[in-house]
């Protein structure tokens, strides 16, 4: 009976020594339990994303080595696993040499080569080229190598033979986005479908989003029950990035049997190796369903994805501001979890304008969690910069004249920002031994509701991938399942939303941000995370046809709740898209990398270009008609 063991293992991307060394111990374990076929994820021996490091040609040698020592460890067991393949005579389009995304399949010291490819290994045939995925900058598909040869990519595409224990078995292979084509031209599995299989293997690096496994296995368990034979998914855990965006791998592998049943699932964010029997897969029961909330995966990704990043950068302490607010609460619950509350160090920094409340509500969240908290105020410093800069003389140069600057209530409310960030958090961080986060929400960053230098700063933005809602959603969360208490105060959950940096903020009159998040929460999703973006002409003909709140998921009667007339719906609108487009693409630039949960998150997986807001012909045509009536 076929023993097939899927190994989800934890790929550091970059490092092929340590991806090897992982991938050799999982052999042994699989040998040692039994196993005739082991599974490894897609690129288990380089990484992913790893940039620009894939124009390397001594990275390239090391992988193709370490390839060898993982072909030379299959002795009396079959290894199936993913690695850049490199055709050292030929060049991709980029005139650098020609790189595959392969799956290589080794058996007894040998590699074992698909019945039609002209390489001993199965290439990478759909490569994906949006969100974060860069595939076709550095990999040449299966379809530019069919071309090249004069042939058809079904020509080439084709399963393994093997031969195990005296019995053959085939084989097929897919890598990742080859079992994701309905938007593809070409199908890999329905072409791979017509060769009676005996099973598939789709080795994957798929980063982790909100929602994702329930649609893979809605599609790979329909795939598995049409081909009528067992699918095997395997994925990596792991953090990879591409710079300014960061990923957590999630691994979740998943074996579907004939009948497109889930029957064995690993769990999140945690290497694991299991076995199953090829023959006894078509009787095992389906494993039920999760009927967790979503937030409990966003915490589990949340505390992996900081966890991870902060040993990667060798950082063991965190400081962070706090100011009675829920998104620094938040972050502070988070990271206490993951560094301990004895490597936090919360600082308090009111001003004129910080209230008695929100004074108490930090130190009641720094008692709760009992971490290190300090109060630093910041009103005479600001008062001293303030002073400073109107008495200084401005001096022309040229005509020697002087003047004096003026600071007003807008730009005294940034130097207070910059203040508690530039100032007090950055030096308290370096003395501390650690760095200090930047908790800002996706709303704000959306529209750059923040201060350049000054609360944007921070070496992480765990939190700028979830709108404001889902923050409140992880406090309950955290409260209730993570904590068993209330560490979150729960006055901090009922309080308006409030930066307090003026007197028109006072969160004892109920005065709070600018942004409505019932409502702006989904009109910037809107502007980012719909596949086909919503722009101010779509949320104009759903202003006239009465179906905005439809259209966002919104609650029903905001609009007319927050815009009596078309003309404050409509300036309200522009002033958002106006920011979104504007000013707050030169911040997300400039702002720290982003944890990404969502399907849609800023920096590399959202692209932007610098050039202003702009309104369609037929937006104006709507404006125009409304403000008519």
């Amino acid at each position: 009976m076929l023993k097939i063991a899927m190994a989800q293992m934890e790929v550091v991307p970059g490092h092929p020594d340590v991806n090897t060394a992982t991938i050799l111990r999982f052999i042994e374990e699989a040998r040692a339990k039994g196993a005739d076929v082991v599974i490894f994820p897609e690129m288990a021996v380089p990484g992913y994303f790893l940039g620009d490091t894939w124009e390397q040609s001594a990275f390239l040698r090391d992988c193709e080595s370490y390839g060898r020592d993982i072909i030379a460890a299959s002795k009396d067991i079959t290894v199936m696993f993913g690695n850049v393949a490199v055709d050292w005579h030929k060049k991709n389009n980029d005139g650098r040499v020609r790189k595959y995304n392969a799956f290589f399949i080794a058996r007894d010291g040998e590699l074992v080569q698909p019945d039609n490819m002209p390489y001993p290994y199965t290439i990478k045939t759909l490569m994906p080229n949006y969100r974060e995925f860069d595939d076709t900058r550095h990999f040449f598909s299966l379809q530019k190598l069919a071309r090249e040869l004069g042939t058809t990519p079904s020509k080439l595409l084709s399963p393994v033979t093997l031969k195990i224990r005296g019995q053959r078995y085939r084989a097929g292979c897919l890598l990742c986005e080859d079992g994701w084509s309905d938007d593809y031209e070409f199908a890999p599995f329905e072409l791979l479908e017509k060769e009676h299989l005996d099973f598939y293997v789709n080795i994957s690096a798929s980063p982790y989003t909100l929602g994702k496994n329930d649609k893979r296995n809605r599609v790979f368990g329909r795939q598995a029950r049409e081909a009528g034979v067992p699918l095997f998914y395997v994925n990596c855990i792991g953090l990879q990035n591409n710079g300014k965006t960061v990923y957590t791998f999630d691994g979740s592998s998943t074996a579907y049997n004939e009948k497109g049943d889930v029957v064995r699932t690993l769990p999140e964010y945690e290497e694991a190796l299991t076995v199953l029997p090829l023959a006894e897969m078509k009787d095992m029961a389906a494993e039920p369903e999760s009927e967790e909330k979503d937030i409990a995966h966003i915490y589990r990704a949340l505390h992996y994805g900081i966890r991870r990043f902060l040993e990667n950068i060798h950082m063991k302490k965190i400081v962070i501001g706090i100011s009675g607010g829920i998104d620094s609460a938040v972050a502070a619950a988070l990271y206490a979890k993951v560094v301990g509350p004895e490597n936090l160090l919360l600082v308090n920094m009111p001003s004129v304008f910080n209230s008695a409340t929100t004074k108490g509500l930090s130190q009641q969240l720094a008692n709760n969690l009992g971490c290190q908290y300090m109060i630093i105020p910041i009103q005479e410093s600001v008062d001293h910069t303030i002073k400073q800069l109107e008495e200084t003389p401005m001096v022309n140069l040229g005509t020697g004249s002087e003047t004096h600057l003026k600071v007003s209530s807008f730009v005294a409310e940034n130097i207070q920002a910059r203040d508690r960030s530039a100032r007090v958090l950055a030096g308290a961080a370096a003395a501390f031994g650690g760095g200090f986060t930047c908790n800002a929400n996706k709303a704000e960053t959306t529209v750059g509701y923040s201060t350049l230098y000054g609360d944007q700063s921070g070496f992480l933005a765990a939190l700028a991938d979830l709108w404001k809602y889902q923050v409140y959603a992880l406090a309950h969360y955290m409260n209730d399942a993570v904590y068993g208490r209330e560490v979150v105060p729960q006055g901090i959950i009922d309080i308006v939303p409030s930066a307090e940096l003026s007197s028109a903020q006072n969160v004892d009159e109920g005065k709070g941000d600018p942004i409505k998040y019932p409502y702006h929460d989904y009109l910037f999703r809107s502007f980012v995370e719909r596949w086909q973006k919503a722009t101010p002409e779509d949320v104009l003909e759903w202003y006239k046809a009465g179906t905005v709140e439809k259209n966002l998921g919104c609650e029903e009667g905001l609009v007319k709740k927050y815009f009596p007339t078309a003309a404050d719906f409509i300036s309200d609108l522009e002033r958002w898209w106006n920011l979104f487009t504007g000013m707050a693409i030169a911040k997300r630039i400039q702002a720290p990398p982003i944890l990404a949960v969502s399907r849609r998150a800023y920096g590399f997986d959202h692209r932007e270009a610098q050039n202003g807001a702009y309104y369609t012909r037929r937006y104006r045509e709507l404006k125009a008609e409304l403000l008519a009536e």
